[in-house]
């Protein structure tokens, strides 16, 4: 399987779009641990980077990130254009992370 590009940008430079194949997008919902939450309780008292949360939000972005990907090559694209990322909260303790883009065909 050869690599896909993905950009932010609306454009390949050096490269024509020959074909717009749609919106791609992957997602992940993850919640929170109760575990973590006391700790992070504890670090808002002394301040700093509750470092578990930090983590999780990493392993959520690369998961729908890698759901894009694999949504995008589904569909024979050779890049994803004006790619982003969004979260959301679906209930208390609980949030969506949205990768989403638009899949190409180069020339």
């Amino acid at each position: 399987m050869k690599p896909i590009v993905v950009t932010t940008a609306n454009d390949i430079p050096g490269r024509q779009i020959k074909e717009v194949l749609g919106v791609v997008r992957g997602n992940t919902v993850r919640t929170r641990n109760v575990g973590v939450d006391i700790g992070a309780v504890m670090k808002n008292l002394v301040g700093g980077e509750i470092k578990n949360y930090t983590q999780l939000t990493n392993q959520s972005r690369d998961e729908a990130f890698n759901r894009m990907v694999n949504n995008a090559v589904d569909l024979g694209a050779d890049a994803i254009i004006a790619m982003r990322f969004t979260t959301s909260v679906v209930m208390s303790g609980a949030s969506e992370m949205l990768a989403f883009g638009t899949a190409v065909k180069l020339k």
